[in-house]
């Protein structure tokens, strides 16, 4: 993995780390579960639900990588371009520009 020097030239290569399928939907289900706990959190007025925005949207995105893509998630050298990338992802699921 080289270094990118902006966010157009990264997402080519996240989206090559997300062939699997399975591995997708893990981040789709993450990445929906870390915004019900942001609803939660703030509907609720009970800030302490927001620990668990990390754990979903984290947990599900490497079950994903090392279970079934077989490879090291990119937020380790990448965190930022990573995040952004999961919720570009995301929204294009939800567009249906990518396969669940």
């Amino acid at each position: 993995m080289s270094g990118f020097q902006t966010f157009a030239e990264f997402y080519p290569f996240y989206l090559g780390e997300h062939r699997n399928r399975t591995c997708r939907r893990l981040h789709f289900i993450g990445s929906t579960l870390v915004i019900a706990a942001l609803v939660l959190a703030l509907w609720s007025g009970q800030l302490r639900w927001l620990w668990l925005m990390p754990l979903f949207g984290y947990g599900c995105a490497w079950i994903g990588h090392y279970r079934f893509e077989k490879n090291r998630p990119a937020t380790f050298k990448h965190p930022l371009y990573s995040l952004l990338g999961d919720w570009v992802m995301y929204g294009q699921m939800l567009a249906g520009k990518i396969r669940f």
